[in-house]
């Protein structure tokens, strides 16, 4: 009995995780059973829909931006691809070659591919690229174990956008290895920060911790957990006051001396930003107690990437890694920094405020295939 009212009290969840078939037959005895009451749409969807791009039609999809159709080629080239799914990865830290650096990099490339497919689906409504994500999906959750090294598993956004994806289409065993598994990530997370001593220093001040913050909001809300919301947005504005300065500078440009690190803090930022915008919540101009912002932040590296302003990268930095991968001939540890190299973060910023358009567009002129797919329109 106890069993059957837990399944009962799961009901509105479990709806999410049918097929398209199960969803309609669900509906139609809902109908049959109880007249005019109707499944709310909301139940048949993942929580957040991070992506807003609806299905292309038949006439669109032939004249689809090359873009688009250079997403889905690329996932009918690796259709048959075996899952690589690791129980480990570690790159942080590490040279290519070191460790298990070459194989982990390997290995990431599903959680690019899990994306594609699941936007390729999205975009065609071509099962094949849907079973492809089931597969891969699957392998991984079911595989790998979290280290809570969030620049390790910071790539783990891209299987959050493909289970956000594809939800409500997916088998019902991998939606719920999906969910426990992002269940799993996030509160390990949320439990590793809030067991550090206040205030926050070290890894969980800089980079790592935007990271960190990214990979709890995103599960957060395409779990639509609201204790888990809740933690992300507090956890959120905290790193904003502790990461940056109220003129918009950040902790890692001081401690680093590099505008890499700057874009490396704030791209996983805005993509927390953009999870959180889907339920209405706008963290951009949301304001720490130092009355520093995620606003701020983009503001003072514009004019860096817009070229007002150029900058020699990591010349006055201490931290010893940084020298390793500059004497090891890695591209961007020395010399002037690449705008080009904020071209991703300027355009995920334009999806929260146009203003940002401008820039994204002078960087480059069509945004990364993933992100034309996601999001084709800029914010106004």
């Amino acid at each position: 009995m106890a069993r059957k009212v837990r399944l009962m009290q799961r009901r509105p969840k479990a709806t999410q995780a049918l097929s398209l078939q199960s969803a309609s037959a669900l509906l139609a005895t809902l109908l049959l059973t109880f007249g005019a009451l109707a499944l709310p749409a909301q139940q048949a969807q993942a929580a957040m829909n991070f992506c807003a791009a609806p299905a292309l039609q038949t006439s669109e999809r032939t004249n689809a931006d090359p873009g688009v159709k250079a997403l889905v080629s690329n996932v009918l080239a690796h259709l048959n691809d075996p899952p690589h799914a690791l129980a480990k990865l570690h790159t942080e830290g590490t040279l290519p070659h070191e460790g298990i650096y070459d194989q982990s990099v390997e290995a990431e490339k599903d959680l690019d591919l899990l994306r594609d497919a699941a936007l390729a689906w999205r975009a065609t409504s071509d099962e094949r690229y849907l079973k492809l994500v089931d597969r891969l999906l699957y392998a991984w959750v079911t595989t790998y174990q979290p280290s809570f090294n969030p620049i390790d598993e910071t790539r783990f956004d891209s299987l959050i956008l493909a289970y956000d994806l594809t939800a409500s289409a997916l088998p019902v065993k991998t939606r719920n290895a999906a969910m426990a598994f992002l269940t799993k990530l996030a509160n390990g997370y949320i439990g590793q920060i809030d067991a550090q001593p206040r205030p926050l220093n070290g890894s969980f001040r800089n980079n790592w911790q935007s990271h960190r913050v990214k990979l709890v909001s995103m599960a957060a809300f395409t779990l639509d957990n609201r204790k888990m919301i809740n933690a992300a947005q507090r956890l959120f504005v905290e790193h904003i006051g502790d990461n940056i300065a109220p003129d918009g500078s950040t902790v890692d440009f001081a401690e680093r001396d590099a505008l890499h690190y700057v874009t490396y803090d704030l791209q996983p930022l805005v993509t927390a930003a953009l999870a959180a915008r889907r339920h209405n919540r706008n963290w951009l101009p949301e304001k720490a107690a130092n009355g520093a912002s995620l606003a701020t932040a983009l503001d003072w590296l514009t004019p860096y990437a817009t070229g007002a302003k150029t900058h020699e990268e990591f010349v006055h930095s201490d931290v010893p890694f940084d020298a390793k991968r500059r004497e090891a001939g890695l591209p961007g540890y020395s010399g002037q920094w690449d705008p080009k190299n904020a071209t991703e973060l300027f355009h995920l910023a334009a999806r929260l405020d146009g203003r940002y358009t401008p820039v994204a567009l002078q960087l480059a002129p069509t945004p990364p295939a993933w992100l034309a797919v996601c999001l084709p329109l800029a914010a106004r």
